[in-house]
């Protein structure tokens, strides 16, 4: 098996019949794949949407929301694929992409994984590479300098908003919602930690990846469309609350920060931005209205 492609979902059936469309319309018979869907429990007619319409899916249907993480986890144990393709069911894939990536993978035998150019649902470019998160990320952010200098690579370092994404070359986390990884990398690295629920699963992994010395890139000429974090905005502020405890435990487990002393600065930060943000608003209420 070439390709194991591996889809967790959560209340978006009609996204990911689109994407499974897709797979079906774009990959050749050429690559043998097999998909393995994870579904959380999204109780919308997605399991039996999957099983009439799609019975060539290997489908986990799960008691419960088990997370991006574990839904993950759960489908690498009987994944067979040289190479596992995490995708969002809220993809589709485009032309040639599955091809371009595996041939570039295929042809640098030292690069760990490989994520593709990400469009809105528009057409347009949807950022979707990142520097490691560090302390001054959260600074930056607070003080609102990635804003006013998204084109310095200082205060934009975190976002890369400096970088328009339209040339091949080595990252540090590209986003999740479509990642190529190699089944040999995944068996020396381990699987995703699950003390990540949703968010910072990946950019764990990928931290992982790159402390053993492995490389990680983003290829330009293989386009995917990604509708966007449909399952967060059906839960926006319980998605808001793991984002920030996910925040949390990776700084404690990478830079080794008390669990106190990241509560205390993310809670700090984010009433200082609310702060400042106060504060422009009545200066322009009082001066311009």
């Amino acid at each position: 098996m070439k390709l194991s492609i591996i889809i967790v979902s959560w209340k978006v059936k009609d996204f990911l019949y689109k994407c499974l469309f897709s797979i079906k319309e774009h990959i050749p018979a050429s690559i043998s794949f097999e998909v393995i869907l994870v579904d959380n429990n999204s109780a919308d007619g997605t399991v039996e949407m999957v099983k009439t319409e799609f019975p060539w899916v290997r489908l986990i249907a799960s008691k419960e929301n088990l997370g991006f993480a574990r839904g993950n986890n759960l489908a690498f144990e009987q994944a067979t694929g040289e190479y596992f393709f995490l995708l969002n069911p809220d993809t589709q894939l485009k032309e040639f992409a599955i091809e371009r990536l595996l041939s570039f993978m295929d042809k640098n035998v030292d690069i760990a994984a490989v994520g593709p150019k990400l469009l809105n649902t528009d057409g347009s470019l949807q950022p979707s590479c990142k520097a490691f998160p560090k302390v001054s990320t959260l600074i930056f952010q607070a003080l609102f300098l990635d804003k006013i200098f998204p084109k310095s690579k200082t205060f934009g370092s975190y976002e890369m908003s400096w970088w328009d994404h339209s040339d091949t070359r080595e990252v540090d986390q590209p986003m999740g919602a479509a990642l190529l990884v190699r089944k040999k990398v995944v068996d020396t690295i381990g699987p995703m930690d699950e003390n990540f629920y949703m968010f910072f699963d990946e950019v764990d992994w990928c931290y992982r990846m790159k402390k053993l010395g492995y490389k990680i890139f983003f290829l330009d000429n293989a386009e995917i469309v990604h509708h966007g974090g449909r399952s967060i905005k059906s839960a926006e502020l319980r998605m808001s609350y793991h984002w920030h405890k996910s925040l949390k435990n990776f700084f404690k487990k990478h830079y080794h920060l008390p669990g106190w002393f990241v509560n205390l600065l993310i809670v700090s930060l984010f009433a200082f931005k609310i702060l400042i943000g106060v504060l422009i608003i009545k200066y322009f209420i009082s001066n311009f209205v």
